[in-house]
């Protein structure tokens, strides 16, 4: 098996872990007697602090948690396949970030479900390819809008009067993905710059990420 169809396979371990955990607590809401609204976030109250983390697990119903589970393993994926380097530290911070602005931010009311860290993860897909401007992140970000263009209504609940649907949890994993696109843009894939002293050139390569040896970009860091 090449490196390529490895790091395809790989980069769905924890978008299909994270959806086997959301799918397992989603049968336990049918077999024990529990309100899954106590999993959620209650914001501005001590006991709703603990959403933050376990709201992404629980689901209203089955509509709810399929409408979640194929953007989350799709955009999931993508960001463990073009950001590996740190996929799993902005997917925890995406997620954290989300929880703790809708406890801050939100209506007095139980808010769950994932769809706030699929909204963070669309918005970080979408800038982050156009800070970037590499060909194939910018080929998925239009994949992106096209399947999930329709995303941007979940901004208006007066649209939705019969669904109780929280908005403020897509504002703010939106914003979320906003803000750590634009943390994590120096970091990853990069766009070369073929103006580069020749000198360089072959520090704008990484080779060791032969998955990625056919586009022509290149890695950088952060400087501390």
């Amino acid at each position: 098996m090449d490196n390529e169809l490895k790091h395809i396979i790989s980069s769905f371990f924890w978008p299909v872990l994270l959806l086997i955990v959301i799918w397992f607590v989603f049968l336990l809401q049918h077999i024990l007697p529990f309100d899954p609204g106590v999993l959620g976030i209650y914001p501005h109250h001590a006991e709703g602090l603990h959403g933050i983390v376990t709201t992404v697990f629980v689901h209203q119903n089955l509509g709810h948690i399929i409408s979640n589970s194929i953007p989350l393993l799709i955009l999931g994926w993508a960001l463990f396949y073009y950001y590996p380097e740190f996929a799993f530290k902005s997917l925890i911070w995406m997620w954290l970030t989300t929880g703790l602005w809708v406890w801050f931010f939100a209506r007095e009311n139980y808010h769950i479900g994932a769809s706030g860290l699929v909204y963070a993860l669309a918005f970080f897909h979408i800038v982050s390819a156009l800070m970037r401007r590499v060909y194939g992140l910018l080929a998925f970000a239009m994949l992106v809008v096209f399947l999930y263009g329709g995303m941007i209504w979940g901004f208006f609940p007066e649209l939705f009067p019969r669904k109780n649907i929280s908005w403020e949890s897509h504002l703010m994993g939106a914003l979320a993905g906003v803000v750590f696109a634009i943390y994590y843009r120096k970091k990853g894939v990069q766009r070369h710059n073929y103006f580069d002293e020749e000198d360089d050139e072959d520090d704008d390569y990484d080779q060791e990420s032969p998955y990625h040896a056919h586009i022509k970009y290149h890695y950088t860091e952060n400087e501390e």
